[in-house]
């Protein structure tokens, strides 16, 4: 009887370690911390070869070794004490009751101007030092309960204002692709950062910009969704009707999982509070998983319009090699069965949008900020007059608070709020106006998106340095591309199409009607992965620990199968022994023992 359960174990074991064996041929897999997608990481944590504390340590070395230290990227504002805590926990909870969804266990930063109850959220400003919300942004609140990490975060230009990536309380962010370049702003710490791998994803925030110049400028997707896709609630705001809030990421696959758990209806969202519309909320666009729309052939019949305002034409400013560059992808997006449609706006109308959107800066700042001085503890400011009090005062101006900074927040108090006629205006002559124009070029067009130069440059020199390798493009600087999104509230997706002479990334941006996210990215996807332009910065070499081959396993629900199949040879067998047996006595009696 011993033989025989030995035989049957034997029977068992063999086509399931066979089974597993050739499964572990099919997935064999190195990983490498940079440039490692959520996918890669999912796929190291499924086959037992890596943890999630193990991946924040790997990260968390990074950033000390590159952020900290040389080549002292300065993007990371402040690190998450507990972040190692919270590994442990959603390692063991992966064990004991599955992921939550694909952000579980993975580490994640957070530009600071997102609400953390247990980070202080600074806005880059010695006015907000070691402010702690009273509770946690409401997007911040869906990354959590998704099983994301909050690692820290990241370096902003202060309030969000201006792009050069200063703050006065964190400094200057370099860029990771040439030290002596801007990494942009205001979202440019999260933009080195990410571009630097010391996390999977960063999220940021745009109201002119934000989220694409830092992209544009370091190589990354980034996301510039709908006005009330994602609620700016616990978020320092700095034109609610403009600002807008998504993920940054290395990969189109990464941004659309991050969208995916950011998106939601919220009816607190306060931008749905400003006198300047919104677009009409379309509940059935609102998606948890973006992914579903990424496919490869998703160009095909899809119809661009090539907005020629923002292409190089040897007077508006755009830099030919840029220009060439964005060319170019124009015939790979044709290659990929794209229509390109030339579309040019009146520049009185891009003026227009222009002037529009200083008003609405302008009118807006102070009654929102003040709002969200308001939820802060007392010894914080509560109006900003208060900063700029704080911001004047000889211990902070003797620390280089660029003086952008104090001189936009005295706009903002000097205009008068949201009563003056002439935001009166915008928000419900002229934004309703120009929203119905370009609305109607995407239908006379019958268009699906935009397509143009994210930005007309490379990453410019830092403030104050001399690059002998950059040359300014002639003519005035082209007016801003982002105007479509940010003062419409468009849909709006950044992806790399490409590197220059200088070894300087450059995007294009694709913008879409309102709740179009999900055509968006499957452009996106598409142009991604027919072109596979991105690079990492050649600066940051793998550290130890970094690198590893490992064999993954099945996916879990390929397992059930295997089992099945195994069982199921057994059975074969043990047919076919006892057949044997009834006309050989031999192998009876050997069996019976």
């Amino acid at each position: 009887m011993l033989n025989l359960l030995k035989r049957t174990a034997t029977l068992v074991v063999t086509p399931v370690a066979l089974l597993a064996l050739a499964a572990e041929t099919v997935y064999a897999a190195t990983f490498r911390l940079a440039e490692a997608t959520i996918p890669d990481i999912n796929l190291a944590f499924d086959s037992g070869a890596l943890t999630s504390e193990r991946l924040v340590e790997l990260y968390l070395n990074r950033i000390a070794t590159y952020d900290e230290q040389g080549p002292s990227i300065n993007a990371i504002r402040e690190l998450n004490p507990d972040a190692l805590m919270y590994a442990r926990i959603l390692d063991a909870e992966r064990i004991s009751q599955g992921r939550r969804s694909p952000l579980h266990g993975i580490p994640i930063l957070l530009k600071d101007n997102y609400d953390t109850f247990d980070l202080p959220t600074t806005g880059g400003s010695d006015a907000l030092a070691g402010s702690v919300a009273p509770d946690d942004a409401f997007v911040v609140q869906r990354l959590r309960d998704a099983g994301a990490i909050i690692l820290g975060k990241t370096e902003l230009d202060e309030f969000a204002i201006s792009g050069s990536g200063y703050s006065s309380l964190g400094g200057q962010t370099l860029n990771p692709y040439q030290l002596n370049r801007q990494s942009a702003g205001s979202s440019g710490g999260t933009g080195a950062a990410i571009a630097s791998s010391f996390a999977a994803f960063g999220t940021g925030t745009d109201t002119g910009g934000s989220i694409r110049t830092p992209s544009s400028f370091q190589a990354l997707v980034g996301v510039r969704p709908t006005r009330g896709l994602v609620s700016l609630d616990g978020i320092i705001p700095f034109a609610l009707s403009r600002d807008g809030a998504g993920p940054m990421a290395r990969t189109v696959t990464d941004a659309a999982l991050a969208l995916g758990v950011m998106a939601g209806f919220d009816p607190n969202n306060p931008s749905f509070a400003t006198p300047v519309s919104a677009p009409t909320v379309e509940p059935n666009k609102f998606f948890s998983d973006y992914t579903q729309f990424l496919k490869p052939d998703a160009l095909n019949g899809a119809r661009l319009g090539v907005v020629r305002n923002y292409f190089g034409n040897g007077t508006n400013g755009v830099d030919p090699e840029v220009n060439q560059i964005l060319e170019t992808s124009l015939t790979q997006l044709r290659g990929l069965g794209a229509t390109t449609v030339d579309i040019t706006f009146e520049n009185s109308f891009l003026q227009t949008m222009a002037s529009a959107s200083s008003t609405i800066a302008r009118a807006e700042q102070k009654p929102y900020l003040d709002e969200y001085l308001q939820t802060l503890s007392p010894e914080y400011p509560k109006i900003v007059e208060d900063i700029i009090t704080i911001l004047r005062s000889p211990e902070v101006a003797n620390s280089s608070t660029p003086s952008t900074i104090v001189g936009t927040l005295n706009n903002t108090v000097a205009f008068g709020g949201l009563t003056n006629p002439q935001y009166l205006n915008v928000a419900n002559t002229i934004i309703p106006s120009l929203r119905s124009t370009v609305l109607n070029v995407f239908d006379t067009n019958d268009l699906d998106a935009f397509v143009f130069p994210t930005i007309g440059t490379f990453a410019r020199p830092l403030p104050g340095t001399t690059d002998p390798t950059f040359v300014s493009p002639p003519g005035s600087p082209p007016i801003r591309q982002v105007e479509f999104a940010s003062l419409l509230g468009f849909a709006d997706v950044t992806v790399p199409a490409g590197f220059g002479s200088q070894n300087l990334p450059v995007t294009l941006s694709l913008t879409g009607r309102p709740y179009s996210e999900s055509s968006l990215l499957g452009f996106a996807y598409a142009f991604e992965q027919a072109t596979q332009v991105r690079l990492p910065p050649s600066l940051l070499a793998d550290l130890p620990g970094e690198v590893f081959e490992y064999t993954a396993v099945p996916e879990p629900s390929m397992m059930p199968g295997v089992v099945i199949v195994g069982l199921g040879f057994v059975g074969v067998k043990l047919m076919q022994r006892r057949r044997m047996a009834k006309f050989n006595p031999v192998l009876h009696q050997s069996s019976a023992k």
